[in-house]
């Protein structure tokens, strides 16, 4: 197989393994900790010993380069708290030919105060072999050791695509939904690349070392700070005016929750700044009924982001059109969108809801159940649904066990509503207003004709007694 260095760049790859966050963005009335606000920050660099890394670019051969680059950001981060380095190579034990696809080490590995250690060795590599990328990302994990509180960052200096049939987009992907790191960034010199590393993250394509210096640099500084942003909540009129909902922040990829805020308007009446990483695409939950779900939102790094998220709401409340003090009723509501079977709520008689501007169907618990479609939530406006009392039915079964049900006479057919209690010889049982008949028999009847029927009719905080004893 013939080593391919026509395509005359360097690529850089930057990854985020594990949590993130050298600054949390707290709920006021949260105990922030020293462990919670300063995390151990690993770096891994990764770095392409290929034979092809002996080509030269601007003012040295690649490797050189790259040497150099690394050089001065492990000087930059070795002063820094909390900061640990290391460092792999790949293409640098084998020569080429033959191809070995299995050359990659971990050269250098994690531990304080190491920056002499990985500049002499980063010195001694001398290019040799082929370029296993996508072998050596994946290996990459086991060179972090268990850690709750780290966040782990690997840089992969490379000049060329994966030469061992690996699929560097491919191992990404995978790595990225596992949650073993987050979304890279890839910087390539030369011109037509983006549709090799598009796929595998964040492409910046460069044109001298200045420009390369520059853009790692800014993705180290990416790597090592949050960015501010506010999720902007939109009413019907496209005004920021919703607040005190909860949201939840989720890794787009792995779909690891990440963040939680309920949603709070600051002293000046504007959405609260929020303070996330930037090395994430989110799916973002606003937990109004029902949710609203944003997908794929991508930050700015560096920069303010304004989230906005269309979520208009109205109130809702169910409550019994004559109110007695005396009635007890705990009345439950199945809440759920026009025409759609899934429930969005329970809400309970009395109490107002908030809910996203629509229309909804409201299956009312009482007995008999009712039903009411199509009701209408308008923006910023409360809409009160009223419906009849309850009157009571006092059911006098006399001196033996009886088996039987209460069913409701409606224009059109009757209708089942419930069945007795077998072991009660009086039962109470609030009942919408209404035409009812009861049917039962004595539970130890032998014939069907021993059936006894009795109509009764219930009317709004009223007591019926239907009586059986003989």
């Amino acid at each position: 197989m013939t080593k391919r260095v026509c395509y005359g760049f360097v690529l850089v790859m930057v990854f985020v393994f594990g949590g993130f966050g050298l600054l949390h963005c707290q709920p006021k009335g949260v105990k922030v900790t020293k462990e919670d606000v300063f995390q151990k920050t690993r770096i891994l660099f990764v770095l392409d010993c290929s034979n092809s890394m002996y080509g030269m670019w601007q003012s040295n051969t690649k490797i050189k380069i790259a040497q150099s680059l690394i050089s001065n950001i492990v000087d930059t981060l070795s002063g820094r708290p909390g900061v640990e380095m290391a460092l792999r190579a790949f293409g640098h034990t084998k020569n080429f030919p033959p191809q070995d696809c299995d050359d990659t080490r971990l050269e250098v590995g994690f531990a304080p105060n190491n920056t002499d250690q990985i500049k002499a060795k980063l010195k001694a590599l001398v290019p040799r072999g082929s370029s296993p990328i996508a072998s050596s990302l994946r290996r990459c994990v086991t060179d972090f050791p268990d850690c709750d509180n780290c966040r782990n960052i690997v840089i992969l200096i490379t000049d060329g695509i994966d030469e061992c049939s690996g699929d560097v987009c491919k191992a990404s992907r995978e790595l990225q939904k596992q949650g073993a790191f987050l979304k890279p960034f890839v910087i390539g010199i030369g011109r037509g690349l983006n549709k090799y590393f598009d796929c595998a993250g964040t492409y910046y394509e460069v044109g001298n070392e200045i420009e390369f210096s520059k853009a790692l640099n800014n993705i180290v500084y990416q790597a090592l700070n949050n960015t501010t942003s506010q999720v902007n909540l939109l009413d019907s009129y496209m005004e920021a005016s919703e607040t005190n909902v909860p949201m939840t922040f989720y890794d787009s990829q792995s779909k690891v929750l990440r963040y939680t805020f309920m949603h709070t308007f600051n002293a000046k009446g504007l959405s609260d700044t929020l303070v996330l990483d930037p090395l994430i695409n989110y799916d973002i939950v606003v937990h109004t009924i029902p949710p609203v779900k944003v997908e794929n939102v991508q930050l700015n790094p560096g920069r303010h982001t304004i989230i906005p998220i269309k979520s208009p709401q109205g109130n809702m409340i169910i409550k019994w059109a004559e109110q007695d003090r005396r009635t007890k009723e705990d009345i439950q509501v199945i809440v759920r969108e026009s025409g759609k079977p899934d429930a969005v709520n329970i809400q309970p008689l009395n109490k107002s809801e908030r809910y996203l501007v629509g229309k909804y169907d409201l299956e009312i618990l009482t007995l008999p159940r009712l039903n009411i479609e199509n009701v209408e939530i308008g923006q910023s406006s409360t809409t009160t649904i009223e419906i009849p009392q309850s009157g009571t039915l006092y059911l006098s079964k006399g001196k033996q066990k009886v088996l039987g049900s209460i069913f409701v006479k409606d224009s059109e057919e009757t209708k089942w509503v419930c069945n007795l209690e077998e072991e009660l010889l009086n039962e109470t049982i609030n009942l919408l207003p209404g035409q009812y008949m009861v049917v039962l028999r004595a539970k130890n009847a032998t014939r069907t004709t021993q059936t006894v029927i009795k109509e009764f009719k219930i009317e709004s905080n009223k007591t019926t007694t239907v009586s059986f004893e003989k």
